[in-house]
């Protein structure tokens, strides 16, 4: 597949990939930042226990955005391979593809933890 082909409005793949990139590089910034300023708070166990999984839940969800992006562009890729081997068919998911991706869209959680 070519990387600079266009697959909606003006996003190409080398556009998707790179944002995907860039997203997973601030995450990372945010993330070790966010560490960075919980630390001092945590003085006990206790504290620990309530903050970790706010950073866990954080970071789940940078991942699941991420795993959704690259998803879409297998598929894009799949289409696209189908296409220049000369299927003229249309493209279609498996029904066990498509229940999974049905059900990892159900699961995600739409908004970041504030």
């Amino acid at each position: 597949m070519a990387l600079d082909k266009t697959l909606f409005k003006d996003k190409t793949f080398s556009d998707v990939l790179e944002e995907i990139y860039n997203n997973s590089r601030k995450k990372d910034k945010q993330i070790n930042a966010l560490i960075g300023e919980l630390k001092p708070l945590i003085e006990n166990i206790g504290d620990a226990t309530l903050v970790v999984p706010m950073i866990a839940n954080y970071l789940e969800i940078g991942v699941k955005n991420d795993e959704h992006l690259i998803k879409m562009l297998a598929i894009v890729q799949r289409m696209d391979n189908a296409k220049a081997a000369g299927n003229t068919g249309e493209f279609e998911l498996g029904a066990e593809e498509l229940a999974q991706l049905l059900e990892q869209i159900e699961q995600t959680p739409t908004e970041k933890p504030e």
